[in-house]
Formats: structure tokens, C-alpha cells, sequence
């Protein structure tokens, strides 16, 4: 599924340095970007000729004259190069290329494999691609590298024929970095000597002496992550290991029936889809193009995480008493959360503030709100108090959704976890500990705030929730958000507080905390 879903956590903190506008850039090369004839290109399983697996005829004879590149790994070759190049996000960028290039069905679906898969496993193909060409994949030329990645993907990861993994990248480098056609093909052939699982066992190191470099190297995740992720699970390895596992497959796309708009199991059979195992919003597709649904189009529903809808839901739906008609979302941008909470407070009579701290994000706040009953503020969060639509101790409940890591949403933003450093860290857990402590200003007596972060690091969580909740300068309690969450929901843990995850609930690794004004 190659449509947006939710902003990477990188963007969002960037708000609140600057307004910005989406990192990609365009192409500004004349011609046709995607070069040669729009033909399909090798299948798993399409090749049924004699010969070795690179492709050499048995029978003998002048070979065939090789065609142009096929469109959809060209596609994904741009794709990547965009991501690595131009700091671009595949899933901004991928689907104006499939749309440009003409690309359906499984052509797309072949495009959008490779793209995915190709950034999702980088670091293991890295790995394999150094040993492989006998120098660091670093000193390879990018548009080569890129070629290496790509074609080492299909080797690896699918049914394509070796042969026409090979001779399909070595037709790629050609037209993108012509000196390196040998050197491409000596290279992909001694990747191809070795399946992935061998190439783990030479590459990595012993589970004995390193347990998180090996689960680092096999799972193609940074060390630094697995080690947070294994930190959040209790040092639980065997779990650790079933988490990065699902954090390589393609996720599912969830749409969100907006309460009072849309029933979600009319809405499944409407789409073709199925109705969420947790959330009373969620509909699983099974396929297609999101934005292209009726639905969608006319604001009865909109793409959303179930874990997302699962925390915005436990805030509307947790105990409060005395009034409940002002409600706040202190960071709103690009909307999914607002959407959902607009539409609760439209069914009880409320009104949600919406803050979002970039202008072009709280004009996506307010398309994605449009007919609720929501106020956009283009305003830092940070400022209650001293922004005139942010008085303190006005608001009955407030979600916190801050700006993170993004570490819980890894397997729809693969790119994400390449780009993520611990240095990171620090500037964001402050603005974090900023945002909820001017969340908890915001709240009236008696009032709820529900934090949120799509990240299970425990500084962006437990730290972060602890720190704030000691430095605001006034009494606040823990709420146990597992009653919050529907009856039966497996693995939320000892409480107050809950994490969500991708092995065991189907969701991104959202946490939910919260919090009770004094």
C-alpha cells in the first residue's frame, strides 16, 4: 500500500523548529524520467528458458538484444534514489511516480514491493553488498549502490529468477552508471553463491557474544533501535525477535468509520473490506488505493492506524466528571486524530480546539476536519497561557499526540529507521516534556490528558510521562488506560499506562498514558 497514512514522527518535530514544506525534491531533468519503453519486466516464476541461472543460453547462438530497463524496477530505482538522494519519503514520493509512469496492477504491486522491501532490509543488504564487492558499500558510487541494493533485494527476498535479478540490474547500472556494468554483475553474482540465511550466518556475529549485532544484522534494524525495542519488552529477546520480525512485513492499510458518519461494518462491505479486531472505527483493506475510495472522499471515513484510533478513543471514552464540552488536541497535525475526536465531540455536543504549530499542516488539520465541530489554531502548543485561544485550566480533556521517534511505526515508514539517531533524542524528549507539561496546564481541574507517542522508547514514554508529571507544579494522577482499551485486548501489560505493539496487537507501537488534573 504505497498511500499516506500518517507523518513520519521526523517531520512533525521539525514543525516546531520551522514552517516547511514536504522534503522532496522534484525532478527537474527534461525528458521521460523514467527512460525506455513502458514494457513489463521479469516476474518470479515469468522465466521458463534453458540455460544457467544468469541466463546463458545452452543451446549456443548470438544472444537476443537485451530490451530497456522495465518500467517497474526503474520506478523503484527512482524511488530509492529519491529517499537516499533527496531526503524524500517513499510514501510521498512512490505513488506520483506509479501514477506518472502509468503503472497499475501488478506492475505497481511489483514497483511498490521493491521499493518497500529494498529500504526495509538496507542495513542486512549493505552488509552483504560490502562482502560482496570487497569494499565498504559506502564507497560505491549512490546511483550504482542504489542498482546493488535493488537487485541484492530480488536475489534475496523474492521469486525472481537469478538470472533475471542479475541481468535486470546490470541493464539498470548501464543506464545509470555506465563504468560500473562489470563490476555490477562480478557483484551480484557472488551474492547470488548464497541465500539470505547464509549470508546471516558468515556476516553476523555470534548470538553468544552479541546477541542485540546479531538480531541487528539478521532482522536488518539498527543496533540502537533493537536495543530500545528490547529495553520496552523487559530484555525479552524472544520477543524482541517476533517484534523486528513484523516490522519487515508489509503492513495492513486500516481505515478509521468516523463515529456519527460511517458504521464500520457497513463500511467493510461497502470497500471490501473486513471490521478491526479492536477498535469499533477500524476496517481492515485488503488492497487497492485508500484515497480513491468514496468514503474517504467525502469525509465518512479516513486512513488510520488502529492504534491510533484506539488511543484518541480511550481518551473520549475515559470517566470524567462535571462538564465535558471543551476538548483539545495539542498537536494536531496532519489531522487523523483530530478526525476521529471531531467526530466523537460531534455525537456528545462538544467542540475540539485543534493546535498545530505549521501553517500548511493546520490547513491539513482543517481539511481533514472540515464540516466538525473543530477550531484550528495555528499556534505552538507550548504557548498555553499566553496564546488567547490556549487558556490554562479551560479544557475537559487533551490529547498530547507529541512529536517522537517515530520507532512505532518502523514497518509503514522503513525509510524512518535509517534516518533515526540516538543524538536525536534529547531535543525530543524536551519538547515532549514541553508539550505535555503545557497539556496539563491546559486541562481544568478534574480534566484529562492522554499522552500518546507512536514510539515505545522509554525515554519518549515512561521518562518523559514521569518527568512531566513532577515538574508541572501541580497534582496530577495516573488513570489506568486499560479499561480504556476493549475488553479481551491481549498484552497491555501490568498498567497504568499502556503499549501497543505491532506483534501483538496488529498496530503500530503506540503508548498511552493518562493523566487526571488535580
Amino acid at each position: 500500500m504505497t498511500g499516506p497514512e500518517r507523518p513520519v514522527e521526523g517531520e512533525r518535530s521539525r514543525g516546531y523548529a520551522r514552517e516547511h514544506g514536504d522534503r522532496q525534491r522534484s525532478d527537474r531533468r527534461g525528458g521521460d524520467r523514467f527512460g525506455g519503453d513502458r514494457q513489463r519486466g521479469d516476474r518470479p516464476g515469468a522465466d521458463r528458458r534453458g540455460g544457467d541461472r544468469f541466463g546463458g543460453d545452452r543451446r549456443g547462438g548470438p544472444r537476443p538484444a537485451r530490451p530497456a530497463v522495465d518500467l517497474p524496477r526503474h520506478v523503484a530505482y527512482e524511488a530509492l534514489a529519491a529517499v537516499h538522494r533527496d531526503d524524500a519519503y517513499a510514501n510521498l514520493v512512490l505513488p506520483a511516480m506509479l501514477r506518472e509512469a502509468g503503472l497499475s496492477g501488478r506492475d505497481a504491486a511489483f514497483a511498490t514491493e521493491l521499493t518497500y522491501g529494498t529500504l526495509r532490509h538496507t542495513g542486512t543488504l549493505d552488509a552483504i553488498v560490502t562482502d560482496a564487492a570487497g569494499r565498504d558499500v559506502q564507497r560505491i558510487d549512490p546511483p550504482v549502490r542504489d542498482a546493488l541494493r535493488l537487485g541484492a533485494y530480488q536475489l534475496l527476498h523474492t521469486r525472481v529468477p537469478a538470472h533475471a535479478a542479475v541481468s535486470s540490474t546490470v541493464d539498470l547500472v548501464r543506464s545509470v552508471g555506465p563504468g560500473a556494468t562489470g563490476f555490477a554483475n562480478a557483484v551480484l553474482r557472488e551474492i547470488a553463491g548464497r541465500d539470505l540465511d547464509a549470508w546471516v550466518a558468515k556476516l553476523a556475529p555470534a548470538e553468544e557474544t552479541d546477541p542485540i549485532g546479531r538480531l541487528a544484522l539478521a532482522f536488518s534494524h539498527p543496533q540502537w533501535i533493537v536495543r530500545a525495542f528490547a529495553e520496552a519488552l523487559g530484555g525479552d529477546l524472544g520477543e524482541t525477535t517476533r517484534l523486528l520480525i513484523e516490522d519487515n512485513e508489509r503492513p495492513p492499510v486500516h481505515l478509521c468509520a468516523r463515529p456519527g458518519l460511517a458504521d464500520a461494518v457497513a463500511l467493510a462491505d461497502e470497500v471490501g473490506g473486513a471490521p478491526g479486531a479492536f477498535s469499533p472505527y477500524a476496517v481492515y483493506l485488503p488492497g487497492g488505493a485508500p484515497g480513491e475510495l468514496a468514503a474517504v472522499a467525502d469525509g465518512r471515513a479516513h486512513v488510520q492506524d488502529e492504534g491510533s484510533q484506539l488511543v484518541a478513543d480511550a481518551l473520549a471514552g475515559a470517566p470524567l466528571d462535571g462538564q465535558d464540552g471543551r476538548w483539545l488536541d495539542l498537536c494536531a497535525g496532519p489531522g487523523g486524530k483530530a478526525g476521529l475526536l471531531g467526530a466523537l465531540a460531534a455525537t456528545r455536543g462538544a467542540r475540539l480546539t485543534a493546535v498545530e504549530v505549521a501553517e500548511h499542516r493546520a490547513r491539513l488539520v482543517a481539511q481533514a476536519t472540515r464540516g466538525l465541530p473543530v477550531t484550528v489554531v495555528n499556534a505552538d502548543g507550548r504557548g498555553v497561557g499566553d496564546e488567547p485561544k490556549l487558556p490554562e485550566g479551560h479544557f475537559d480533556r487533551v490529547l498530547v499526540d507529541a512529536p517522537c521517534t517515530g520507532l512505532g511505526s518502523l514497518r509503514r515508514r522503513p525509510e524512518s529507521r535509517w534516518r533515526r539517531q540516538p543524538s536525536d533524542l534529547p531535543p525530543l524528549t524536551r519538547l515532549q516534556r514541553e508539550l505535555l507539561t503545557a497539556g496539563l496546564r491546559a486541562a481544568r481541574p478534574g480534566g484529562l490528558v492522554a499522552y500518546v507517542t507512536c514510539s515505545p522508547h522509554v525515554v519518549e514514554t515512561h521518562v518523559t510521562v514521569t518527568e512531566a508529571s513532577r515538574r508541572c507544579g501541580f497534582p496530577v494522577d495516573f488513570v489506568d488506560a486499560r479499561p480504556l482499551l476493549p475488553a479481551g485486548m491481549p498484552g497491555l501489560g501490568d498498567g497504568p499506562t499502556v503499549q501497543l505493539w505491532p506483534h501483538r496487537h496488529g498496530t503500530d507501537a503506540m503508548f498511552l498514558a493518562v493523566l487526571r488534573r488535580g
